[in-house]
């Protein structure tokens, strides 16, 4: 009965990863950008529910849909001033920038909040559920988390081949030059796909929270780094690969926590990515891409 209750939580972690890889994902998949300033936008959405709850005592359920709006804005500001003008840059230099923005995040953060750990209360109040006569208990935080994950990957598969947005997307995300040409605005496309990234990145970040209740500026480095490893893992640039590359990977993290050791658990995923890579470069679901020479 253990190991399905470290499965079930692998899942639930699993399944904050993917909400946070398919904003790297999209945006990689559209503008071809790695915005690894993404797991920071993750603690800003935290401390912004954080704030709502405890300082201005606003109910869990809008402190979170006031993190999204933020998030959101936030993602689309991070757009506008800092990777908009390198469109036609190096890929190192649009690298270089991400960690730039990442850093002023963690900065503002630690000016604001200060480096003490808060101790985040949990926005879900959904009843933990029993299972085997007490043997699997399966908290609320764990159950919401699960159903999140696939309610978003649904809605947002769903949105990219059902509205004229998404179908902007696909065009953008194939050729930008082209998508141009046949009236799709380049611009505005971009800065909805971080929109939306961001606005992920909130709800990843208050989910995340809740389930294990600490929140400092660096809350969202290290799930930052492992939902680009879970991403490249499915294939960036694949939705469903988002998805299957975050829960696969937060299953290992935990059953290598709770079967190997806790301290190797992080090695061991870096490593299970690495093998992936030299057996199939693209990741589980990307596919090859032919360039012209």
């Amino acid at each position: 009965m253990s190991f399905i209750t470290y499965l079930i939580n692998g899942i639930s972690l699993g399944s904050v990863y993917a909400i946070i890889a398919l904003g790297y994902t999209m945006v990689y998949g559209i503008a071809k950008m790695l915005n690894f300033a993404h797991g920071d936008v993750i603690m800003v959405g935290g401390f912004v529910a954080f704030t709502a709850i405890t300082t201005l005592g606003i109910s869990p359920l809008l402190s979170v849909l006031i993190s999204i709006v933020i998030c959101t804005a936030l993602g689309i500001a991070i757009e506008k001033i800092a990777y908009k003008p390198l469109r036609k840059a190096t890929p190192l230099a649009v690298l270089i920038t991400a960690i730039g923005v990442s850093y002023f995040l963690q900065n503002v953060a630690l000016l604001v909040f200060g480096s003490d750990t808060k101790l985040f209360s949990s926005v879900v109040n959904v009843p933990d559920l029993s299972l085997a006569e007490g043997q699997i208990l399966i908290t609320g935080e764990t159950i919401v988390t699960i159903l999140a994950c696939i309610v978003i990957m649904i809605v947002l598969s769903l949105f990219i081949k059902k509205t004229k947005s998404g179908q902007a997307m696909l065009a953008v995300s194939e050729d930008k030059g082209a998508a141009e040409l046949m009236g799709v605005n380049v611009n505005k496309t971009i800065s909805l796909t971080f929109a939306i990234g961001s606005g992920l990145a909130a709800i990843a970040g208050v989910l995340l929270c809740s389930a294990y209740p600490t929140l400092n500026p660096y809350t969202g480095a290290m799930p930052g780094i492992k939902a680009f490893v879970a991403a490249v893992f499915g294939g960036i640039g694949s939705i469903p690969g988002a998805f299957i590359g975050g829960i696969l990977l937060g299953v290992i993290e935990n059953l290598s926590k709770a079967y190997i050791s806790s301290q190797l658990s992080d090695a061991i995923v870096f490593s299970v990515l690495i093998i992936v890579l030299l057996v199939k470069p693209t990741g589980i679901l990307g596919k090859k891409i032919s360039e012209k020479v």
